[in-house]
């Protein structure tokens, strides 16, 4: 017997639960402009987070997935992407998408039914709610930028349950074949809606599920904005540069149920989230800015302040939007209707009228 190769998965750390910095470090640890402008960013998240929970409660919105405890994820990947990239979202991607001009009350459209939320005006894709088919669409996306050799990239981000999708390793394969310039980026949140992580995936680490596709994987710690924000620049600059696809893997913890129509008690061993939340990111680094002295108590008064005012804008925003017409739902659907659909077509017109007057 002989080895005929051996792979390595690196784990990446910066900013430790303690807030705590490792002994080598990237310029970004040291930058407290870009560092309090994520940790603003994080707290808008959380604070539109809770308000759109709070909403669907009260029946003024559908269905929404939580990103609680996962902002330095999605903040972290935001940041460090270029306007012309291309990102492939999932469905908790709130605070990428708003580094990406997208309004919050446009997000809460989304989430209210109204598909007009989902159309984000320039080159991103619009949120894709089938698990992991999107990876697909960015492998096409990246095989354009190759093609008319263009010096962007393809962020495509995903749950770890996605990589238990063929269509995830179909994605991972023809990128690996092709080189194609995309990072897979998979939110680790340790959920697959109510399947544990343990329970869905054998492999060790789901940075590894990179290698059978031909290139590499890393593990990164996801509740560390340092970390995450600048191992996303270091691959997005592979791939632009060389045309290199990788696989991050941002392991976080899920600090509330997979949406609003799921109650994860039922499920999820007891003391667990607690013990995560010691982990968590927004605290994390605010500890830090504060030893630093870059960041005051008066300071943090303001944000919130701030915070709990541009949600507010947002939530008047999108309760004022006219609804669309009820006979939309046929608009889209063929380049011209067929003729037994326009009957159906014209009632609907007549229900609007009754409707709405």
């Amino acid at each position: 017997m002989k080895i005929v190769d051996r792979f390595e998965v690196p784990y990446y750390q910066y900013l430790n639960e303690e807030s705590h910095l490792a002994d080598v470090i990237p310029p970004l640890a040291e930058d407290q402009k870009t560092l309090l402008d994520l940790y603003r960013l994080m707290m808008l998240v959380r604070v539109m987070d809770t308000k759109a929970i709070a909403l669907q409660r009260t029946g003024k919105l559908g269905t929404y997935p939580s990103t609680r405890g996962q902002e330095a994820v999605f903040v972290g990947i935001g940041n460090a992407m270029e306007k012309d990239d291309i990102l492939v979202p999932y469905y908790r991607d709130m605070g990428t998408l708003i580094q990406r001009g997208t309004k919050l009350s446009q997000i809460l459209q989304y989430w209210g039914g109204d598909e007009r939320g989902n159309c984000f005006g320039n080159h991103d894709f619009p949120y894709s709610v089938p698990i992991g088919s999107q990876t697909l669409h960015a492998a096409g996306a990246a095989y354009a930028i190759k093609y008319r050799k263009e010096k962007r990239a393809v962020v495509s981000i995903i749950g770890e349950g996605a990589t238990s999708q063929g269509d995830v390793y179909e994605a991972m394969n023809v990128a690996g074949v092709w080189k194609l310039p995309v990072v897979f980026i998979v939110c680790n949140n340790q959920w697959a809606i109510s399947v544990s992580r343990e329970a869905q995936t054998a492999a060790h680490t789901i940075a590894q599920k990179a290698i059978a596709a031909g290139f590499e994987g890393e593990q990164i710690d996801g509740n560390d904005i340092i970390a995450v924000q600048h191992r996303t620049v270091e691959a997005l600059k592979l791939a632009r540069e060389k045309g290199q696809p990788r696989l991050l893997e941002m392991v976080c913890y899920r600090q509330h149920d997979h949406t609003t129509a799921d109650d994860a008690s039922r499920y999820e061993p007891k003391n667990t989230r607690e013990t995560e939340w010691k982990k968590e990111p927004i605290e994390r680094l605010r500890r830090f800015l504060v030893e630093k002295k870059w960041w005051t108590d008066q300071q943090e008064t303001e944000l919130q302040e701030s915070c709990a005012k541009q949600v507010d804008v947002a939530v008047q925003e999108y309760l004022s939007v006219t609804p669309q017409p009820l006979e939309s739902m046929f608009d889209y659907l063929y380049a011209e209707l067929p003729e037994i659909y326009i009957p159906q077509r014209d009632l609907l017109k007549e229900v609007e009228k009754v409707v709405h007057g």
